[in-house]
């Protein structure tokens, strides 16, 4: 084995490292590399957590079986940092351990590998374990390699010119360890970010809530179907993450929403007491000028009557789904009607304000209220961008910020339209509004049947505003299925 081909074998060895992002996978490199280049029958690779050695990735050639195999339902109890182990010892002591045969050592305890092999029929015989430790020295793993072999298949010990370069693979593996553990926690960090955002939504609006968790729901099963019909929509396993991820943040800018709005469950809604209290002092004053005048009784008693039937068609009309043109003029009618206050002023029925909460046409939201909700997305947008989205997620911000544009150019912060618009906004745009009408937990609608909710999505696709395609895949899908 040349110094040349070693150092050629180690560049290529640490280039792939580097690159696999799979755990699993990286600990099945990691063994089988150092099991080839030792020319060995088996080995075995711990991950020091919590003083223990944990077992992670065994392998045996002569079991003739795939390391995937061998390690599927693997349940071994780790490995106590002790000295009663070989292992434990070489990560205790951050020292190579090279035994030519285990059952004429007397340094370390091999009971464990004696009874073992005792149960199998294995022999174990030469075995070198090697720490690993990463590039600040500190130990997360231990690396053992158990019987070298000659050309003819037959056990003998590690040669030492094998302790140099399997030690240099030991902290490449190492360092690889490390920087995939680093990665982990920062994707972990990530995760645990949107699930506080969404727990803090959550607080805020239950409903809201369950429409994220909805949709991630959709998408997930959506992306699966997409897979199973090998769709020319490619997602892999980073690229659905990325996509749920927008999808777990698209609503983020409702943190910033005022509740009274986000949550408006009529169309008065703070509105509506004020108003009672104006109707019942109103008549109130009318019975006490009727006492106080009893020639006026019949006018006064006329106007009580005025005020009850209307206050009846606000009530009515406060949480009804839509308002017919007839419906709207009766209560505007109603507006100038006049209310005399505890101090005997003469005040409007209905002020501004309630005149134009009242007679909103369809849900509960006025114009001016509505573009405070739709803010949410511009806001969206601009949080996300405060944050620091690489790689996989660079794109996290735009799709959740674009979650109502149109690819007519009709939609909402920005107006994009077409090639603007990636699948992912497209997508989101659908699953976001199929959601909206058929959520059972609004307050100010009842839940949407399926086919109706596809009917109004099948006009939109008709006027431009969503993608035809991804709506019919949609629904061939049957995610959106509770």
């Amino acid at each position: 084995m040349s110094e040349i081909y070693s150092l050629e074998r180690m560049i290529k060895i640490a280039i792939e490292l580097s690159a696999e992002k799979n755990f699993d996978r990286l600990m099945s490199k990691i063994l089988l590399e150092a099991m080839d280049i030792c020319h060995c029958d088996a080995g075995t690779v711990y991950v020091l957590e919590d003083e223990f050695l944990h077992f992670h990735t065994m392998f045996t050639k002569s079991k003739g079986t795939s390391i995937e195999e061998q390690n599927s339902g693997n349940k071994l109890p780790p490995v106590p940092l002790g000295r009663k182990n070989v292992c434990a010892c070489s990560a205790i002591d951050n020292k190579l351990i090279n035994i030519p045969d285990v059952y004429e050592s007397n340094e370390y305890d091999f009971s464990g590998a004696q009874k073992y092999d005792a149960i199998t029929g294995y022999r174990t015989g030469s075995m070198l374990v090697i720490p690993m430790a990463d590039e600040k020295g500190e130990i997360i793993g231990v690396l053992q390699l158990i019987n070298s072999l000659d050309k003819d298949g037959k056990t003998i010990p590690f040669e030492k010119a094998f302790e140099e370069i399997i030690s240099a693979l030991a902290s490449l593996a190492a360092v690889s360890l490390n920087n995939h553990r680093l990665a982990e926690e920062v994707n972990n960090l990530l995760h645990s970010f949107v699930e506080v955002m969404v727990d803090a939504i959550d607080a805020r609006s239950s409903y809201n809530a369950n429409h994220t968790r909805s949709m991630v729901r959709y998408t997930d099963k959506f992306v699966e179907w997409l897979r199973a019909n090998n769709d020319d929509w490619k997602f892999t396993d980073d690229s659905k993450d990325a996509f749920l991820m927008s999808i777990w943040l698209h609503d983020i800018g409702k943190l910033i929403v005022p509740l009274e709005v986000l949550d408006k469950p009529d169309r008065l809604g703070g509105l509506k007491a004020g108003l009672k209290s104006k109707i019942e002092i109103a008549c109130l004053k009318e019975k006490i000028r009727s006492l106080e005048y009893p020639a006026v009784g019949g006018e006064c008693e006329e106007n009580i009557i005025k005020l009850k039937k209307a206050w009846e068609a606000i009530e009515a009309a406060n949480t009804a789904g839509f308002l017919p043109d007839e419906k709207l003029d009766e209560l505007k009618s109603y507006a100038s009607l006049i209310c005399k206050t505890a101090d005997d002023k003469e005040v409007p029925l209905l002020d501004e304000k309630e005149l134009e909460a009242i007679t909103v046409r369809k849900g509960t939201l006025t114009d001016s209220e509505r573009a405070v909700v739709q803010s949410h997305v511009s806001y969206t947008a601009r949080m996300l961008e405060k944050m620091t989205f690489k790689g996989i997620y660079k794109n996290v911000p735009f799709w959740s910020g674009s979650h109502h544009e149109f690819i007519n150019g009709k939609g909402y912060p920005n107006h994009l339209s077409g090639d603007e618009l990636p699948n992912e906004s497209r997508l989101l745009t659908i699953i976001d509004v199929y959601d909206a009408l058929t959520a059972e937990d609004r307050p100010y609608k009842p839940p949407m049947p399926a086919e109706k909710a596809f009917g109004i999505l099948g006009n939109m696709r008709d006027d431009g505003q969503i993608d035809g395609e991804l709506l019919a895949k949609f629904i061939a899908s049957e995610a959106w299925k509770k």
